[in-house]
């Protein structure tokens, strides 16, 4: 494998960014848990490092003049470290195509906005109604376990989901089914890179480095062929 052809692979995986939306965010000060069960009783799926994705299905819907931005979804990012980067990211497959809009919010700022609160107590009320005893234990198994001796944040993450598409099929256009998701925290390592990207990074600087010995084993091999093609034999003297 050529030099060129490892800087086109690195600059290929660079740009391989289809069907996925995130956003990055740096975690705020430490806040003191929430002793009442406020948040507990909003059932939002948490991530947090133990838990780091899930896979589930979203609401979406088409752009309206009351919501240009389709159908709103809560979840909870829990036990984040203070002042860590993280990137939260959302794929889904090309068949469903989807807008998707992906925002953070403090705990005490979802709570004092009132279209913020109003919009999270609306989801939080249909999900009641949606989830079954088996889903709520799933919900309740994924909750961060707080270390009292280990400061933490939490925030709110609201995604919206629009449908972007159009079909003949009149019932597609009518009601959007739900779009299945992958959704991904990621801690960032030194603040720099994230996590995830460890094993890719170093996988390609192994590439890098075998085709840096190898490029320089077969140009060595090429020029000591052509320099013995070149140089006449000796003509044997009488």
């Amino acid at each position: 494998m050529s030099r060129l052809t490892v800087l086109a692979l690195v600059l290929w995986s660079l740009h391989v960014t289809a069907n996925v939306e995130k956003v990055i965010f740096t975690a705020p000060d430490a806040q003191p848990k929430i002793q009442d069960a406020s948040l507990d009783n909003l059932f939002l799926t948490t991530l947090s490092e133990s838990y780091p994705s899930v896979r589930t299905y979203i609401n979406a819907s088409f752009p309206t003049n009351t919501s240009t931005k389709g159908t709103e979804s809560w979840f909870l990012l829990d036990g984040l470290v203070p002042h860590r980067r993280y990137e939260v990211r959302i794929c889904w497959a090309a068949t469903q195509p989807t807008s998707f809009w992906l925002d953070t919010y403090m705990v005490n700022t979802a709570f004092s906005d009132a279209s913020l609160i109003s919009s999270l107590s609306t989801y939080s009320y249909l999900r009641h109604d949606q989830l079954t005893s088996k889903d709520v234990q799933t919900l309740k198994d994924r909750q961060h376990k707080h270390d009292p001796n280990q400061e933490t944040t939490i925030l709110f993450l609201q995604i919206f989901a629009a449908a972007d598409y159009f079909s003949l099929n009149q019932t597609l256009m009518d009601v959007v089914p739900p779009v299945a998701i992958d959704l991904i925290l990621d801690p960032y390592v030194f603040n720099v890179l994230p996590k995830s990207l460890i094993p890719t990074g170093l996988y390609l600087g192994l590439i890098g480095i075998f085709a840096w010995f190898a490029s320089s084993w077969i140009l060595r091999h090429l020029f000591s062929n052509n320099s013995s093609a070149i140089i006449p034999p000796s003509k044997k003297v009488d």
